[in-house]
C-alpha cells in the first residue's frame, strides 16, 4: 500500500515535471517525505501507538467456571512444494499464547476449550484451524478441548462463524488471542455479534528505528493502515446499513 503510493507520487513527479515543474516538485518532496517517515520509524511508530497500546500488558484472566480461548488465525504456508501446510511464523506467538492461558485455565481447575478460527485463505489446501489445531495437540491440548471453525476467510467472518459456537458452548468467559496490531479490529467485529472478549495479544510489533529507510518499518506502516482502513470501513458499513445486522443481547 505505502509502496503504490510512492510510486504513484514518484510518477506523476516525473509526467510534470516539464509543464508544471512546482507541482512535480510537490510530489517528489512529498514522495521522498513519505518514504523516510515510513521507513525510518516516525510513521508506523505513530500508527501503531494508538492498535497496540491498549492491549500492551499481558492480563492474569480470572477463570469463570466455563471458559473459551478464541484463537484467530494469520495465515498457513507450505515450505516446499511436498512440505505439510503449517502454520506461518506470524500464527506461532499467537498459538503459544493461547496454549499458555489453557494450560492455566485448566492449573485453575476450570474447564475450558480452545477455538481455533481460520479457513484455507491461501488455498493450500488444509485451514488455518486444522492446522493450528495440530500443533496445539502437540503442545498438549485434549483433543476434546478443541473446537475448529474452518470455513472464515476473514476477520469479520471469525466473528460471524464462531459466535454461534461460542454460544452454544455456553461459555462463560471468552478470550480472544490475536496480533496487538490486530486486536482493535477484532474487538470491534466481535463485538457487532454480540461476543465481548478479553484480548490478549500473541505479538506485539516493534519499529526499528533507522536513519535509512527500512523495509520493515514500510511493513508495518502496511499492517497499521490495513487495520486502520478495516475499522473506518466497518464504520462507514455500519452508517451505510451494509454490515450484517447486529446481534442484540440475548439473541439464540
Amino acid at each position: 500500500m505505502i509502496l503504490a503510493v510512492l510510486l504513484i507520487l514518484s510518477l506523476l513527479a516525473w509526467l510534470l515535471r516539464r509543464r508544471w515543474r512546482r507541482t512535480a516538485l510537490a510530489c517528489f518532496v512529498l514522495a521522498a517525505g513519505l518514504l523516510f517517515a515510513a521507513g525510518c520509524g516516525p510513521l508506523p511508530a505513530w500508527l501503531l501507538e494508538g492498535l497496540q497500546q491498549p492491549y500492551a500488558s499481558v492480563p492474569a484472566p480470572s477463570w469463570a467456571p466455563r471458559n473459551a480461548i478464541v484463537l484467530l488465525g494469520a495465515g498457513n504456508l507450505r515450505a516446499t512444494e511436498t512440505s505439510p501446510v503449517e502454520p506461518a511464523w506470524f500464527a506461532n506467538g499467537r498459538i503459544l499464547r493461547a496454549f499458555a492461558l489453557y494450560r492455566d485455565c485448566k492449573a485453575a481447575g476450570r474447564a475450558c476449550v480452545v477455538l481455533i478460527s481460520g479457513g484455507d485463505a491461501n488455498h493450500l489446501g488444509r485451514s488455518e484451524a486444522e492446522a493450528y489445531g495440530a500443533s496445539l495437540l502437540k503442545l498438549g491440548v485434549a483433543p476434546d478441548d478443541l473446537m475448529l471453525e474452518p470455513r472464515s476467510m476473514n476477520t469479520w467472518q471469525n466473528a460471524q462463524f464462531s459466535a454461534p459456537k461460542l454460544r452454544e458452548y455456553g461459555a462463560q468467559q471468552v478470550l480472544l488471542v490475536s496480533s496487538a496490531i490486530h486486536l482493535r479490529r477484532a474487538m470491534l467485529y466481535f463485538a457487532h455479534f454480540d461476543i465481548h472478549p478479553l484480548p490478549v495479544r500473541g505479538d506485539y510489533a516493534e519499529v526499528v528505528w533507522s536513519v535509512l529507510p527500512q523495509a520493515w518499518n514500510l511493513a508495518l506502516t502496511d499492517f497499521a493502515l490495513h487495520e486502520d482502513i478495516g475499522v473506518l470501513r466497518y464504520r462507514l458499513y455500519e452508517a451505510m446499513g451494509w454490515n450484517a445486522d447486529a446481534v442484540k443481547p440475548g439473541s439464540p
